[in-house]
């Protein structure tokens, strides 16, 4: 089954009870199988949407065949913990920042590399002769609840890139995010040049 692809606005259906992440809190709930939603960001793999009585939630990609458009699954289920294409040597330093590209924040249509949320990525060679990412992050707001969701979000990614055989993302808080922090790509997509 392919994939189908949601648009912002569009409304689907849950064709099961599903997890998501609340929005801003970062709490985990379960919406009832029937409940209908409006898709608000598709970015990342990840569904934003807007539920009525329940305000902003996010469903994971391993979860996105619980959503209907029209009666029909918009994704085929997850069979099991995705991984990258394995191979002997170190992972490849623009391999780790594209995939880093791939996440990110549910409620601002940019990535959290062209945020400026990523302070600092470190490479380790292993024994195995793969590779260890370290990475340091931060939020646009220190109370959003969303930021174990985002790194959790950022380690999956960065275990799909071939050649890494560890994760960890570390949310930091020094030094404190500002605008100016994000990339001429990111300001450019936000309006804000």
């Amino acid at each position: 089954m392919a994939n189908i692809e949601l648009k912002p606005s569009d409304v689907v259906i849950f064709g099961r009870d599903c997890e998501a992440t609340q929005i801003p809190s970062g709490a985990k709930t379960v919406i009832p199988k029937g409940t209908e939603a409006y898709v608000g960001q598709t970015l990342g793999g990840n569904v934003t949407l807007s539920l009525p009585g329940v305000g902003l939630a996010q469903v994971m990609s391993n979860n996105l065949d619980a959503l209907l458009k029209d009666g029909v699954p918009v994704a085929a289920p997850v069979a099991g913990p995705t991984s990258g294409v394995q191979h002997d040597g170190p992972a490849d330093e623009a391999e780790i920042m594209k995939a880093l590209k791939t996440c990110y924040d549910p409620e601002i249509p940019v990535n959290i590399v062209d945020l400026g949320l990523v302070y600092d990525v470190k490479r380790t060679d292993l024994a195995s002769k793969r590779t260890r990412v370290d990475v340091k992050m931060t939020l646009t707001a220190m109370g959003c609840g969303m930021g174990p969701a985002i790194a959790a979000q950022a380690k999956e990614k960065l275990l799909t890139v071939p050649g890494v055989e560890e994760a960890d993302v570390q949310i930091v808080w020094d030094p404190p995010w500002n605008q100016s922090m994000i990339t001429e790509d990111g300001k450019k997509r936000l309006g804000i040049w």
